[in-house]
């Protein structure tokens, strides 16, 4: 249970955290949804061809994964996406967001948290979410476009791993949080530095690894499915 707490935040990853759905589902959709039928079809087998590619890079690190995903998004234009995102949020997003992560965030509300998002999904994606949760801002990645078009490079900083501990520091810094004072939630062993970073983290729908370490340094562990 929140305690009210002036100057804290709760930090939630999203992926696995407050939905089901992550972003290889989200490309998908948009490889599926291209302006042509032929280049709907082209990407999507690609995508489907590349995710043994996809699971060796995120078994390495989540930001050579990064790296290596956001590539697919190459020649996309930038409107298309940003329109699309609404769609791909009432289709894919809403129906996978967890039965209980809604009650969480309004808890959390409740006790006078501010609310932020942190993903390494897209931001014209994540946005639609965050709205739709109530919360007040959120980090994530950004497309570098050129004249209109996705160039497959992410803007720095990225948002994956370590990075989000520093993005978190930042924020703090940015609105004069107490980083003892916040939550943080996430189902990944990966995300082990945003949750070490703040005096509250919750393992949320833990992977076995960050089930341990959850339950050897006595966090809380939450399931939200």
């Amino acid at each position: 249970m929140h305690q009210r707490l002036s100057h804290s935040a709760a930090f939630y990853d999203v992926d696995g955290t407050l939905i089901k759905t992550n972003i290889v589902h989200a490309f998908a959709w948009y490889a599926g949804h291209q302006p042509t039928l032929s280049g709907s079809l082209a990407r999507t087998i690609a995508t489907g061809l590349s995710v043994p590619l996809f699971l060796a890079a995120d078994q390495l690190s989540r930001k050579a994964f990064n790296e290596l995903f956001y590539r697919y998004y190459a020649g996309m234009s930038e409107d298309r996406l940003v329109v699309l995102s609404e769609e791909l949020f009432e289709d894919v997003i809403k129906p996978s967001i967890y039965p209980r992560a809604r009650d969480l965030i309004e808890e959390s509300r409740r006790a006078g948290c501010k609310q932020v998002l942190l993903s390494g999904g897209l931001d014209f994606t994540v946005r639609p979410l965050a709205e739709y949760l109530g919360c007040d801002d959120f980090i994530a990645n950004r497309l570098e476009f050129d004249r209109g078009y996705a160039t497959g490079h992410l803007q720095k900083p990225f948002v994956a791993g370590a990075t989000k501990a520093q993005l978190m520091r930042d924020y703090a810094a940015a609105h004069d949080l107490d980083l003892a004072k916040c939550w943080a939630y996430s189902d990944s062993y990966s995300d082990y530095p945003m949750l070490a970073v703040v005096g509250r983290p919750t393992a949320v729908n833990p992977d076995f690894r960050l089930r341990a370490v959850a339950r050897s340094y006595d966090w809380p562990v939450l399931d939200l499915r």
